[in-house]
């Protein structure tokens, strides 16, 4: 299939081919909706955590004689019972439990994601991007002339270069490298802008069985 590219210049740009099998095809929102809920999981921090009796620094003789006191018996100053011992049934700083899911599976979500953006006239393929744009009215221009706004701009390493400092104060968009590219940021966003470069790389990792 051939995609039109956009020049940050505004001048003509030629047109990119990416396969049928990236392009052309129906999204499977549950599949979709498994991979994203995965790749959260990933992000999810660990809960709060309390020192349990075992963890805490100290010594471990007894307060006072088990017997011949009159007191109720205690061991050391650690039991949840004084100040500065354990806490009982605190947090255990949960660990969430992510599920593998096959490098196929995640391929195919993003492919289906490409294809939806580029169905609904989300996606756009920009040449890469040789000179720098210092300015941020430069590259404002560049999204009003094309009317795109809330966009997500993935990047080749060469073309982020020569964009980043003009794009970074502008509001809801988000630059994130070719290596980095996945659905949740995808769909995040509203629109989704690619360097011709990326995205051939974006295709040969989807196509690529041995990746």
């Amino acid at each position: 299939m051939k995609l039109n590219m956009l020049k940050i210049d505004g001048g003509k740009a030629g047109s990119i081919d990416v396969s049928d099998k990236i392009m052309g095809l129906k999204i499977n929102h549950k599949l979709v909706k498994y991979v994203i809920d995965w790749q959260l999981n990933h992000l999810k921090p660990r809960t709060a955590k309390t020192k349990q009796r075992n963890e805490i620094r100290g010594s471990t003789k007894k307060i006072y004689a088990q017997k011949g006191t009159g007191q109720a018996r205690h061991a050391s100053k650690k039991a949840p019972l004084f100040i500065g011992g354990g806490i009982a049934h605190g947090p255990k700083g949960k660990v969430y439990k992510v599920k593998k899911i096959n490098k196929k599976v995640r391929k195919l979500a993003l492919a289906q994601t490409l294809s939806k953006k580029n169905k609904d006239k989300q996606l756009y393929i920009l040449e890469d991007v040789k000179k720098e744009i210092k300015k941020t009215k430069d590259f404002n221009k560049f999204l009003t002339e094309n009317k795109i706004s809330n966009v997500l701009i993935v990047s080749d390493k060469n073309s982020v270069k020569n964009f980043t400092r003009s794009a970074r104060n502008i509001k809801n968009l988000k630059i994130i490298n070719e290596e980095g590219a996945n659905i949740y940021d995808m769909l995040k966003f509203k629109n989704v802008i690619i360097t011709s470069s990326s995205m051939k790389k974006i295709e040969e990792r989807i196509l690529n069985e041995k990746n």
